[in-house]
């Protein structure tokens, strides 16, 4: 339902935008387009038309807008959009450009699309095919821009990381075997963007990493007290299906687990107290505790959400719920953000449209100020922004 859903979507946007009032906005999506691109297009371009000319966003006179549409180059074609807002009461920003190696001062509105490899103000890849052999044409990738506010440089990196492709394949397992491919992808990622080919600034990574929870580890503790029932198929013998039942209560069933089912019995698990009980299976980020920093998560798994737009908190049977959606930053970047003195809450890592069907993945987002003189013992290095 594309129009419904962009309807709600952009509703439960705007309320955020004008809650927190940003004066620079990065807007990161993924799968730009759906699965169907080639029908969906036109639904893209309606959004960005729409997000562009809204009252909503009428005081944003500076736009950059970077969509990854060209669907036909499989070795290029990603689907990440990257969309950047710049608030008329802001001064002195500037952009970088890969190709001249210098900052570039920022104005009027412009949307790069189709071909964005020869668009000199990103870099983007695309994963290589053998990093996920089992998807025949995967579009997981990243977009990296680089960005300088009154002498304060940092990257966004719009990233795309790889899914579980089997719930049964995930359980067997921990860490699961795809947990090891979006590390070796992350870890490309974050090497790419420190390279020596420029010079090192504080960075922010968002995007769908599709961090699954430890699924060997929460099916063993939501099914302590279950008995297994294993399903092969005939002619196989291949696993298909999992069934836990309760040892007493009339061996009632607790949880079913195929392929694309995880089918839990009581969902209100992952929703109470934003399903926190379930953080310490959240382990992906671990591995890279050294290089990124991320907030506390005050907000319940943000995918699989159900499609149907009368359910906005509705779980889908599909996935084990989880944290796929996050805000993360160097160690560095973490310097920039301006502490709070008092009890006023000026950081805010939080999701979007909780009680509203967003589509499967609820939105999240990120809110803070940079703090006065962040970046300035460098800033001389940048030579990039003049005082105005």
């Amino acid at each position: 339902q594309p129009e419904n859903l962009q309807k709600n979507w952009l509703r439960e946007f705007y309320q955020v935008v004008h809650a927190h009032k940003p004066h620079f906005m990065a807007l990161h999506c993924q799968e730009f387009g759906g699965k169907n691109y080639e029908a969906s297009m036109s639904h893209v371009d309606k959004f960005v038309k729409e997000l562009l000319s809204s009252d909503a966003m009428k005081d944003y006179n500076r736009a950059r807008v970077y969509l990854d549409e060209n669907y036909k180059s499989q070795e290029h074609f990603t689907a990440l959009g990257s969309f950047y807002f710049l608030h008329e009461s802001l001064k002195n920003i500037y952009q970088f450009d890969f190709k001249a190696k210098k900052y570039k001062k920022v104005t009027g509105k412009e949307i790069y699309s189709d071909t964005l490899e020869s668009t000199p103000m990103l870099e983007k890849e695309k994963f290589p095919q053998d990093y996920f052999p089992e998807c025949k044409w995967s579009r997981k990738g990243f977009i990296r821009t680089r960005w300088c506010i009154t002498d304060c440089a940092f990257d966004l990196v719009n990233i795309h990381l790889f899914h579980d492709a089997s719930n049964l394949i995930a359980w067997e397992t921990s860490p699961s075997v795809y947990s090891g491919i979006r590390h070796k992808a992350l870890g490309y990622v974050l090497d790419r963007i420190i390279d020596q080919r420029f010079e090192k600034v504080s960075y922010f990574v968002f995007g769908d990493f599709n961090f699954r929870l430890d699924a060997k580890a929460v099916v063993e503790t939501l099914c302590a007290k279950a008995t297994m029932q294993t399903i092969r198929a005939a002619d196989t013998n291949e696993v298909v299906k999992l069934i836990f039942r309760e040892s007493d209560n009339d061996r009632k069933v607790m949880l079913q687990l195929e392929k694309k089912l995880f089918d839990y019995f009581n969902q209100d698990v992952f929703r109470d107290n934003n399903g926190t009980a379930l953080l310490e299976f959240d382990r992906e980020l671990s591995v890279f505790k050294d290089r990124l920093y991320e907030l506390d998560i005050s907000f319940p798994p943000s995918y699989p959400y159900s499609e149907d737009s009368n359910q906005g908190r509705q779980y889908m049977n599909t996935r084990c719920p989880a944290w796929c959606d996050r805000i993360l930053m160097s160690h560095s970047a973490k310097e920039l953000i301006l502490k709070s003195e008092n009890d006023e809450k000026i950081v805010i890592y939080d999701h979007i449209g909780p009680n509203v069907c967003m589509g499967d993945h609820k939105p999240v987002f990120l809110s803070f100020r940079i703090a006065a003189g962040a970046g300035k013992p460098i800033a001389n290095v940048h030579k990039c922004c003049v005082v105005q």
